[in-house]
């Protein structure tokens, strides 16, 4: 487990790692990957043990994620993301290492961690899968039979993340299709639910920590994080424009530096 100090560091880290693979790529996807790059940093920081599975269902958050396993031991060239031939493509994919899954067509992730918490179940063995949500694909149905399945079979191991920053590809998340009150829906499907600031590593760590089973037969945990789509550059915070937009050269410098001096 390594210390609040460098939790931050890595988030950092993840933060401008995210923004030059999206500007070298001249891709998109930048404000979702600032969104949940404390989550990343707390998981792969301090809870990603030999018996820990993490599956990244926002797969257009790609570099997020790469960010996080290259600075936390994963052999990774950042430098080749998006580029013909590297296995670092624009949505997660399961050809790099550390990845199990490719996601990114949204809605998949999570039932595929349910199937890996009952394998566990059925195994009687005790390991911990998380899974990252966006707030937006809990829009869809197949999201609401796995929530729905992993309480019936009180999958106690299981933990939803779930990157809650209220906006997707076009508008809003309420404007779109509202999920809320998200937090009373997932108790009425028999699920345990936190509610953090999610971008407070501490606040993380200790929801991680307390939703964490004692015992087998537990219901499943959720921990809702309330997030800034764009967090830590302030000309991207809760613009939805940075869904798709990449940054110049100017931009990518001011955004750098703005999180360097945080």
């Amino acid at each position: 487990m390594i210390n609040k100090r460098d939790v931050v560091e890595l988030a950092k880290n993840i933060r401008i790692d995210s923004l030059k693979m999206v500007h070298r790529a001249k891709a998109s996807h930048i404000g979702s990957a600032l969104s949940c790059a404390d989550i990343l940093a707390v998981v792969y920081g301090n809870f990603m043990h030999r018996d820990s599975k993490f599956i990244m269902s926002k797969g257009h958050a790609a570099v997020a994620l790469y960010a996080a396993l290259k600075h936390t031991g994963h052999d990774l060239d950042l430098n080749t993301y998006g580029q013909n031939g590297s296995p670092l493509m624009h949505h997660v994919s399961h050809k790099v290492p550390g990845v199990e899954l490719s996601t990114g067509s949204l809605g998949h992730g999570l039932p595929f961690a349910v199937g890996k918490a009952m394998a566990s179940k059925l195994q009687h063995k005790s390991h911990q899968t998380r899974v990252l949500v966006s707030d937006g694909e809990l829009q869809e149905g197949s999201n609401w039979e796995a929530i729905m399945f992993a309480a019936h079979h009180k999958l106690a191991t299981l933990t939803m993340i779930v990157d809650y920053n209220n906006l997707q590809s076009i508008t809003t998340v309420d404007k779109t299709l509202d999920i809320s009150p998200l937090t009373d829906k997932l108790r009425a499907f028999g699920w345990k639910v936190k509610t953090v600031d999610g971008h407070t590593p501490e606040a993380i760590s200790r929801g991680l920590l307390q939703l964490m089973p004692t015992k087998m037969g537990e219901p499943p945990a959720a921990l809702i994080c309330n997030t800034v789509k764009g967090k830590g550059v302030s000309f991207m915070e809760n613009k939805v424009e940075w869904h798709y937009k990449c940054p110049n050269d100017e931009q990518l410098a001011q955004a750098i530096k703005e999180i360097e001096s945080a």
